[in-house]
């Protein structure tokens, strides 16, 4: 397997699994996408795919309509996307991607909690670069032949096709289907998909790694230390790092 089934296998059970997180940071996911492509999913797919994400982390119906109505008012502020790039001790580098209404508040934190853990704050472009910027998608799997529809996306520049397994709320064992591809391949992937009535459950970005460091535990700790602190604001979206993490 290759490095994004490992990356997906080592985090899968290790960031956002606080529900209250996950609904905050998809509730700012639609208002950017309303505000970028309008309220109608069927018009426009970025809505279509956070919609997907929402009902997969089971965000009641009503608080997605509700959130897409917010969104749709004009006296509803919008939220920026800004990547903040910094070291934690032990050479690890760290990427923090946030959505923000109030981007003073936003540098102001992440930089404290980064003097706070005996990291700093780099200047834009001084890790971005050690990470391959990636989309995914989670799929039904069911009479699919991955080698079949590896074939049919490997234009759109698919990089892996694996299966994948969860658990559903009884416990019981769920297979699903996960495709990584390249950013840029987001738009093309998820209109195969649709027109090809392969039900979509989830979609995303993520950034990988290219290489990976191992710490000791003591070490692993004082990462970690900040890695929490960067997760529990509220403005942050999704937090990188390049240390070796065990898989779940």
């Amino acid at each position: 397997m290759g490095r994004a089934f490992e990356f997906r296998k080592a985090r899968k059970m290790k960031r956002w699994s606080a529900m209250s997180k996950a609904f905050t940071r998809i509730g700012k996911d639609i208002v950017m996408a309303v505000k970028e492509g309008g309220p109608d999913p069927d018009s426009n797919s970025r809505l279509r795919a956070v919609i997907q994400n929402a009902k997969s982390v089971n965000m009641p119906k009503d608080n997605i309509e509700r959130a897409i109505k917010r969104a749709s008012d004009k006296s509803q502020g919008d939220y920026k996307e800004v990547i903040f790039e910094g070291y934690a001790p032990h050479g690890i580098a760290i990427l923090v991607e946030t959505a923000t209404d109030n981007n003073t508040r936003t540098v102001a934190n992440v930089r404290s909690y980064f003097n706070k853990c005996d990291g700093s704050l780099g200047t834009s472009g001084s890790v971005v670069f050690m990470f391959d910027h990636t989309c995914n998608f989670k799929i039904k799997g069911e009479e699919l032949d991955l080698e079949e529809l590896e074939l049919e996306l490997i234009d759109f520049g698919v990089e892996e096709i694996f299966e994948d397994t969860d658990e559903d709320d009884d416990g019981n064992e769920v297979k699903s289907v996960m495709i990584y591809a390249p950013f840029e391949s987001f738009g093309k992937i998820q209109s195969y998909l649709e027109e090809n009535n392969i039900e979509i459950l989830s979609s995303g970005f993520e950034r990988i790694p290219q290489v990976t460091k191992k710490l000791t535990p003591e070490q692993a700790a004082d990462v970690e230390k900040l890695l929490e602190k960067i997760e529990e604001d509220d403005d942050v979206q999704n937090v990188y790092h390049t240390m070796e993490e065990a898989s779940e």
